[in-house]
C-alpha cells in the first residue's frame, strides 16, 4: 500500500476518531470545570430533550469514532484499508449532495461552508485513489 494513502488514512482516522470521542463526552465536558467549545454548537444543533443527547452520541460519536478506528487499522491491513477509502468516499459524496440538494429548495440556506469544502476535498482524494487502484488492478491483469 503505498505510503501517500497510509497518510490520508491516519488523517481520517484522527479526524473521525476525536470527532466521535468529541460529540460522546461533549455533554460531560460542559458540565465540568474544562474549557471546550461545545461539540453541538459547532455543528449547530440544540437538544430537546434527553434521547437527543443520546442520539448524538450514537449517530455523531459512535459512528465517527468507530470510522475512525477503521481508518487507522486500514493503515495495517490493505482489504480494510481499501474499504475505508470505498466507504468514506461514498459517505462524504452523499452527505455534500445532501447539503447541495437541500439548498436548492427555496428558502434555504447555502451549502457552502467548511464542512462541505472538507466533505468535497475527501471526495475527490477518495475518487483518486479509487481510480489509481482499479488502473493498478488493470495493470497486474494484463
Amino acid at each position: 500500500m503505498i505510503w501517500l494513502l497510509r497518510l490520508y488514512l491516519l488523517f481520517m482516522g484522527l479526524v473521525y476518531f476525536l470527532i466521535g470521542v468529541w460529540a460522546i463526552f461533549d455533554p460531560i465536558l460542559l458540565s465540568s470545570e474544562i474549557e471546550t467549545t461545545p461539540f453541538l454548537e459547532i455543528v449547530g444543533l440544540s437538544v430537546a430533550s434527553e434521547i437527543g443527547y443520546s442520539e448524538i452520541a450514537g449517530l455523531y460519536g459512535g459512528l465517527n469514532l468507530w470510522i475512525g478506528i477503521m481508518c487507522i487499522v486500514g493503515i495495517f491491513k490493505e482489504s480494510i484499508g481499501l474499504f475505508a477509502i470505498k466507504f468514506i468516499t461514498f459517505l462524504v459524496g452523499a452527505i455534500a449532495s445532501g447539503r447541495v440538494i437541500f439548498s436548492l429548495i427555496p428558502s434555504t440556506p447555502g451549502f457552502y461552508n467548511s464542512f462541505f469544502v472538507f466533505e468535497i476535498c475527501a471526495f475527490v482524494i477518495g475518487v483518486g485513489f479509487l481510480l489509481y487502484f482499479r488502473n493498478l488492478d488493470k495493470i497486474a491483469e494484463a
